[in-house]
C-alpha cells in the first residue's frame, strides 16, 4: 500500500472514530440533561402529603351532605352513587323518562326506571384548575356534587352539552345493573324500616 493510499486510510478511520465518539457525547449529554431536568421537577414538585385528600375528601363530603337531600347522602354514604331523577320522570316510573345515575370521575349513566334498561354515557370533568397538592382532580364528593348540581340547574343543557357514548364505553354495564339491583334492595330495606318505626310522634304541647 502506498504511503497516500495508507494516509486516506487513517484520515477516514479517524474521521469514523471522532463521529462515534462524538456521537455517544451527544447522547450521553441529552441523558444527563434529561436527568437533570427530572431532578429540577422533581424538586419543584410538591411533596405529598398523605393526610392530605382524606381531608379534600372529608370536606367534599360534608359540603354535599349539607346540600343533597338526606336520601341522596344516605344512598351516596352508603352504595357510593347518587340516582337523580330526571325532570320529565313521575316519582321515577313514567317510562320513556330518563333517571341517571352519578359515580365519582366516572360518566353519568342514564337509564328507563321499571326496566332499568341502560340508555347512554354522559362524559363530563370537573378537573382542578388550581392543582393542588393531592392531584388536578376534584375529591370524588366534589366531582359527584358538581355533576349532581349540572343535572338540578339544567338537565336539558348537560345532556347537549356531554360528551354522549352508548352504555358500556367506560362504566361496565354490568356493574350498572349490579348497583340498580343493590338500590332496590337499599331502598325496600328503608321502606321496611320506616313502617317498622311508624309515623312520627306529635311533639309535646302541640
Amino acid at each position: 500500500m502506498s504511503t497516500l493510499a495508507f494516509v486516506v486510510v487513517a484520515l477516514v478511520a479517524a474521521a469514523l472514530a471522532t463521529f462515534v465518539v462524538a456521537s455517544r457525547v451527544r447522547a450521553h449529554a441529552a441523558r444527563r440533561s434529561a436527568e437533570r431536568q427530572e431532578r429540577r421537577r422533581r424538586r419543584r414538585a410538591p411533596r405529598m402529603d398523605p393526610g392530605t385528600e382524606r381531608r379534600a375528601e372529608r370536606r367534599a363530603r360534608a359540603l354535599l351532605r349539607s346540600i343533597v337531600n338526606r336520601d341522596e347522602w344516605e344512598m351516596y354514604r352508603d352504595l357510593g352513587f347518587i340516582r337523580v331523577i330526571g325532570r320529565n320522570a313521575v316519582d321515577g316510573t313514567s317510562a320513556g323518562a330518563y333517571c341517571y345515575l352519578i359515580y365519582p370521575h366516572k360518566p353519568i349513566v342514564a337509564y328507563l326506571p321499571g326496566s332499568n334498561s341502560l340508555m347512554s354515557e354522559y362524559c363530563v370533568e370537573f378537573p382542578d384548575h388550581e392543582e393542588r397538592v393531592y392531584g388536578p382532580k376534584l375529591p370524588d364528593s366534589d366531582d359527584v356534587l358538581a355533576k349532581w348540581m349540572m343535572i338540578r340547574a339544567d338537565e336539558e343543557d348537560l345532556i347537549k352539552r356531554a360528551n354522549m357514548h352508548l352504555p358500556g364505553r367506560q362504566v361496565d354495564p354490568q356493574q350498572v345493573r349490579r348497583d340498580l339491583w343493590r338500590l332496590k334492595v337499599w331502598e325496600r330495606d328503608r321502606r321496611a324500616r320506616r313502617e317498622q318505626q311508624g309515623p312520627p310522634q306529635a311533639a309535646v304541647g302541640a
